[in-house]
């Protein structure tokens, strides 16, 4: 009675213990060959380096370039730390994060609506993109800085501006690592 009982179990442990530690992952490696850059992390490389992941977001300092959204990953933007504040919105901590970037911006751009992706981190605090409307709010400031007509920069964000997935998964968004690198190309 007691080995009618054993048998099945081990039988069990050795199937399944075959089909997630070996078909399971031989299946994933053969997926991921199929897909070498998704795979490898989406890096982006230029010029021979590596400027980035398309995946995660960086910090972006000065007005010649388009901002990410503020991160929450550890010290900023450390994707070894992801994750976010886990601040809820009435917490003091998140709203004075939040009036304080508010109050930086405002300045930069005095009666503006301030695109509410641009004050607040996102899940993971490593998000590679903000929305149309945030890359819009920042179209002033580095046409200013590179000495470029609004339109033209105005016209880079549209060519980097990604539609839904699939026509209907997500918002539309800008990838803020391309975006910039299509700005340093222009040469201004």
């Amino acid at each position: 009675m007691i080995s009618s009982e054993i048998r099945p179990a081990v039988v069990m442990t050795l199937v399944l213990t075959f089909a997630t530690g070996v078909v399971y992952p031989l299946a994933v490696t053969g997926i991921a060959q199929v897909f070498p850059h998704q795979a490898g992390g989406s890096l982006v490389v230029r010029d021979g380096a590596v400027r980035g992941s398309a995946l995660i977001g960086q910090a972006f300092a000065g007005r010649r370039y388009f901002h990410p959204r503020p991160s929450a990953a550890g010290t900023g933007y450390d994707a070894a730390a992801s994750g976010g504040s886990n601040y809820g919105p009435t917490d003091e901590r998140m709203l004075e994060r939040v009036r304080e970037a508010a109050a930086r911006l405002q300045q930069q751009h005095p009666g503006r609506p301030i695109p509410a992706d641009l004050v607040t981190a996102s899940g993971s605090g490593l998000d590679p993109h903000v929305t149309p409307a945030g890359a819009d709010f920042q179209v002033a400031r580095v046409a200013e800085a590179r000495g470029m007509a609004e339109e033209a920069v105005r016209a880079l964000v549209a060519r980097h501006t990604e539609g839904r997935q699939l026509g209907v998964l997500g918002e539309a968004r800008v990838n803020v690592l391309s975006l910039n690198l299509a700005l340093d190309a222009h040469g201004s």
